[in-house]
């Protein structure tokens, strides 16, 4: 059976172009949306969809690794071009609410949500992402930019922030408002003070972490 790395371009293209598709459809419509509708955005033959993936489940996961790998992606990028810790954790928040993170996982019902989250290599995506916020969190308080009652889980789920976008105003202008709203929260000697404690590290990798089912 061919592995992953090895596929031909074009097996390759046409897998890409299923995964492409199936996030679309699947934040746009659920994840009960027919594969035969995956098949047809995707401009493949649903044989052609099956044969990369075997199941629902199948396509879900990949679904969900291709998002994480995005996440991976944008925190070393951001940690790697930004001048300072303050500026990647905006630009960081900023690009994972643009990519809508928090969608996907808040169809799937509990259950299937931590069976597709189990795999060693999704657990190690998950490290290094939540190590970069940690780095970005931490180097941001230190300098004096980031509020000092923010922890580095309550940013992970800003991550996940949905923003409703009124029906009268752009998409783009909407997010950018509320984003750089939620920005200016986060900025040191600003705002309120927060109800409840910070979302610390321990909490983040407590919530991260699968338990596997019994053999």
């Amino acid at each position: 059976m061919e592995t992953e790395k090895g596929l031909r371009a074009d097996a390759r293209r046409n897998r890409d172009l299923i995964v492409a598709a199936a996030q679309k459809l699947f934040m746009e419509e659920g994840i009960d949306v027919p594969l035969e509708e995956v098949a047809r955005e995707a401009g493949v033959g649903i044989g052609t969809l099956y044969r990369r993936f075997p199941d629902r489940d199948a396509l879900l996961r990949a679904v969900g690794e291709e998002a994480l790998q995005r996440l991976v992606d944008l925190v070393e990028t951001v940690l790697r071009e930004e001048p300072d810790a303050w500026h990647a954790l905006c630009r960081f928040l900023r690009a994972a609410i643009e990519l809508r993170m928090g969608v996907l996982p808040a169809k799937l019902e509990p259950r299937l949500h931590q069976r597709l989250r189990i795999g060693q290599d999704l657990h190690e995506m998950r490290q290094r992402v939540i190590a970069g916020v940690l780095r970005m969190t931490e180097e941001a308080q230190a300098s004096g930019a980031l509020r000092a009652d923010i922890g580095p889980g309550d940013v992970a789920v800003l991550m996940t922030l949905h923003i409703y976008t009124p029906p009268s105003m752009p998409d783009e202008q909407a997010m950018a408002r509320v984003v750089e709203i939620m920005l200016s929260g986060l900025r040191a000697g600003g705002g309120s003070p927060l109800p409840g404690t910070p979302y610390t590290e321990g909490d983040l990798r407590r919530y991260t972490a699968v338990e596997h089912p019994p053999a």
